[in-house]
């Protein structure tokens, strides 16, 4: 319920924030929920990584898990940047089936997800 609130949220405060033609750059972070299994995790991860190949509007593609010596993770694991060519392809992503589906397949193991975009600057 909560990245369902959150998505609608950020897509609420998306119009026109960024630049119309710079990249966007969705970088997404997802605390699980302590009882979740490490399977369960890896499925998550393994449906998030295909929407690479489901939804043209993403150019690259990167995640990883925390490893960050500091402990400011907040709980924090995993990190995805996703970079879009500008704020209409992010747009279309936040709506595409495919992401819809792959909410779908997070919602029962997501603890709380945090959704940061940038242009960068310049």
């Amino acid at each position: 319920m909560k990245l369902l609130f959150a998505l609608a949220t950020f897509a609420a405060f998306s119009m026109s924030t960024i630049a119309a033609d710079d990249p966007v750059y969705h970088v997404v972070h997802f605390k699980f929920k302590a009882d979740s299994k490490k399977e369960d995790i890896a499925k998550v991860v393994t449906a998030f990584a295909a929407l690479k190949t489901k939804i043209p509007a993403i150019q690259d593609f990167k995640h990883g898990t925390n490893s960050s010596p500091e402990g400011l993770s907040k709980g924090f694991t995993h990190c995805w940047i996703v970079t879009f060519k500008n704020e209409k392809d992010r747009d279309a992503y936040l709506v595409h089936p495919d992401h819809k589906a792959f909410v779908e397949v997070l919602k029962p193991h997501l603890e709380e997800p945090m959704v940061v975009d940038f242009i960068e600057a310049k």
